[in-house]
């Protein structure tokens, strides 16, 4: 049976990244360090040939496409942008920590809303349907290996909806420029809108299949709560 691979990353770092702030929606660049940093990783670890990348709209996840898959066209998914973090955007995570509205929030649930942002709910249902599109597209041109570039949480949360086999959000973090690779195929995402969940990516070049470690880590917490990204 045909099977779809797509490769979900991480953009790579900003200079609120480095200083803690949470931006959502704020559209900060690669830092000089975030763009250093993505070049390092693309000359020394294996990422995958794809057919076609499709990237949050943010200007850190389009830059983070054009140094990953240099030679590659970009689509924009505009439903995988970040979340709105409303009145919480441009401030540091200790500085949030002090606030009763951000503890309100957090404590809130997944259809709790932060000041003028939005719901978790509303972000993973937008995000599915956003996933959904990209699957279809993916079948209708005959793409079978595709590029996802979004934010941590996004990515998280998706996989957490989606991926087979179960895993909390809170277990699927990634690092900048890194994330994970899943198999698609027509009758498991038609019957259960589902994916397989292959392992963490990039792998180290000069690593064989079997030599590299594709187990998931437990000890990784990222939710929409928590993400500065």
């Amino acid at each position: 049976m045909k099977g779809y691979r797509i490769s979900f990353l991480r953009h790579g770092k900003t200079s609120a990244n480095e200083d803690g702030i949470y931006i959502g929606r704020t559209d900060y660049p690669l830092s000089e360090t975030g763009r250093n940093e993505l070049t390092e990783k693309f000359k020394t670890m294996n990422y995958p040939t794809v057919g076609r990348v499709y990237s949050s709209p943010l200007r850190r996840s389009l830059e983070t496409a054009e140094i990953l898959f240099p030679n590659t066209g970009i689509m924009i998914a505009d439903d995988l942008t970040e979340m709105d973090f409303g009145v919480f955007e441009g401030i540091s995570g200790k500085e949030l920590a002090e606030l009763d509205s951000f503890k309100q929030w957090i404590c809130g649930g997944i259809d709790s809303r932060p000041p003028n942002g939005e719901s978790g709910r509303e972000v993973l249902t937008r995000c599915l349907s956003a996933v959904n599109s990209i699957v279809l597209n993916m079948m209708n041109d005959g793409i079978t290996h595709a590029g996802v570039i979004t934010h941590a949480g996004i990515i998280s949360n998706i996989l957490g909806a989606m991926g087979i086999p179960r895993y909390k959000p809170i277990e699927l973090g990634s690092d900048f420029g890194e994330g994970y690779e899943v198999l698609v195929t027509a009758m498991m995402w038609q019957n259960t809108g589902t994916f397989e969940l292959l392992g963490k990516i990039p792998g180290d070049f000069g690593l064989s299949e079997e030599e590299e470690d594709f187990k998931f880590s437990e000890d990784e917490n990222f939710d929409f709560s928590k993400e500065d990204d």
